[in-house]
């Protein structure tokens, strides 16, 4: 007689349990299976066990390919996929410099697009706003060195965004004074 499925989904603790029966050579072939499945499991351990020189890279070219897409090939932006992979590294890593990093990085594709290719999405706007506001409070908490550099490079970030209108600049002029 064939087993009967269960109505409801399959939970983290389902999945646990079947984990904790796994000998270490069950394990290991698990993770070396989902290693291969996806980029995104691979970015993830990289990040994890800190393997490669610039592990930030991998999250910096999926912010780029999301806020500052290729137009000529009629590629979208996605404010979401973008702040997907700042979380997907928080996950992986989290350490705050990073996090400041990938935030700042954030805003300068979103400037510079914004910039280069006069986009008028208001939501757009309000992301690129929002992720000033959240990259100067994560930079804030770091060394005054480390700060400093990345401050500048939203200061230069705000210059520009004076130029785009819709408010933008006003509003990053706003926030910077709040937090300097």
């Amino acid at each position: 007689m064939a087993r009967r499925q269960s109505k409801s989904q399959p939970t983290w603790t389902d999945v646990k349990s079947k984990i904790a029966s796994l000998n270490r050579t069950g394990l290991l072939g698990l993770i070396q299976d989902l290693y291969a499945a996806q980029k995104d499991n691979q970015t993830f351990l990289h990040a994890r066990f800190d393997l490669g020189e610039n592990v930030l890279e991998a999250y910096k070219e999926t912010i780029d390919r999301w806020l500052w897409p290729d137009v000529l090939r009629e590629q979208d932006t996605s404010v979401a996929k973008a702040k997907q992979a700042i979380s997907n590294y928080k996950k992986a890593v989290g350490d705050s410099a990073g996090m400041a990093e990938l935030m700042v990085f954030y805003c300068e594709c979103a400037a510079g697009f914004c910039s280069d290719i006069a986009n008028d999405d208001e939501s757009y706007f309000a992301a690129l706003v929002g992720m000033f506001e959240q990259a100067l409070v994560v930079a804030d908490k770091l060394p005054a060195n480390h700060r400093d550099a990345l401050v500048a490079r939203l200061d230069r970030v705000r210059g520009i965004s004076e130029k785009i209108g819709y408010g933008v600049g006003d509003n990053m002029d706003f926030i910077l004074a709040k937090y300097r």
